[in-house]
């Protein structure tokens, strides 16, 4: 079998592929921390996240396990008719719940739903499990408490980059509790899928510090809670993959596409043309067009439930 990449183009107008095009030949590519203390200078040097109006609720999840905290955005216009539970990027090693106010207050009032943002301990002082075991709790918690809390009980979860790791590491998990049924959709944007250097993408970021600090102490990374794309991939729920064909990890998003496509799973694959890694994040029309379209896929599947 033979297919053409181009065929998995997302479909942006022309003029918005060359704006971005233009953005990206002028812009100086970056690279993330490569040690403990460039990590400390990079988390001192970030900017305090644009608030949001009206702002997040503060909370704190606790269950027997663990106590998480979390960010609640319920749109301004009415009672939510889904709860979307985001999980934030940054390597596993920075950025904070915070970072996705202004996206997240946005998503709730468009899309009359309710956002739940996991504050997730970091690397290295928390490395793996504890990204994953904080975001299962508020998985769980919401499993439990959605339809009390929110009055519905529609779920749907997502991330970007690190964030889209976790979130498919925590639909492995519910599914391993027989829990996943409630979330009706899964939208995932240039994950990490594998950090055992085993595949094209993850040989690719092999020498990168952010493997060291998460997953440092792991003999076998290619667990799936590590790596899910080694994971038993059936009955999940439906799935939209974003990525860009210039990401670093574009291989890994489409061998993902076709194990969750072979274990007889809901997929969807949008690549968008010469896009980095992160581009949703940057300050392009392309990147206004993606989320636009991750959010008619998420409506679409919360009004399906």
């Amino acid at each position: 079998m033979r297919f053409a990449l181009d065929a998995l183009f997302a479909d942006v107008p022309a003029e918005q592929v060359d704006e971005a095009r233009e953005f990206y030949e002028s812009r100086e590519a970056g690279r993330g921390p490569s040690t403990l203390r460039e990590l400390k200078e990079a988390r001192a040097r970030r900017p305090a996240p644009r608030a949001a109006h009206p702002p997040a609720i503060d909370e704190t999840i606790e269950t027997a396990e663990a106590r998480v905290p979390v960010r609640v955005f319920t749109p301004v216009a009415g009672p939510p008719r889904g709860v979307y539970l985001d999980i934030h990027g940054g390597g596993f090693y920075m950025d904070s719940a915070a970072g996705g106010d202004t996206r997240n207050r946005e998503l709730a009032d468009a899309l009359q739903l309710a956002v739940v943002s996991v504050d997730y301990r970091l690397a290295p002082e928390h490395p793996w499990p504890a990204a994953p075991d904080d975001c299962e709790a508020a998985a769980l918690w919401l499993v439990e408490e959605a339809d009390a809390r929110f009055g519905t009980s529609r779920l749907a979860i997502g991330g970007t980059s690190a964030g889209a790791t976790l979130a498919l590491a925590t639909l492995l998990r519910l599914r391993d509790r027989g829990a996943v049924g409630r979330f009706t959709g899964a939208a995932l944007q240039f994950g990490t899928y594998d950090l055992s250097a085993r595949t094209p993408g993850g040989r690719r970021i092999a020498d990168e510090y952010f493997l060291q600090a998460y997953v440092g102490q792991v003999e076998d990374r290619t667990v799936p809670d590590i790596s899910p794309l080694y994971g038993v991939l059936r009955g999940l729920p439906p799935t939209l993959l974003v990525v860009g064909s210039a990401d670093v990890l574009l291989e890994d998003n489409l061998a993902l596409a076709g194990r969750l496509s072979a274990a007889d799973n809901d997929v969807e694959v949008r690549v968008y043309p010469g896009a980095p890694h992160g581009f949703t994040g940057h300050p392009t029309a392309m990147a206004r067009t993606a989320l636009s379209g991750v959010d008619s896929w998420l409506r679409d599947r919360i009004a399906q439930a």
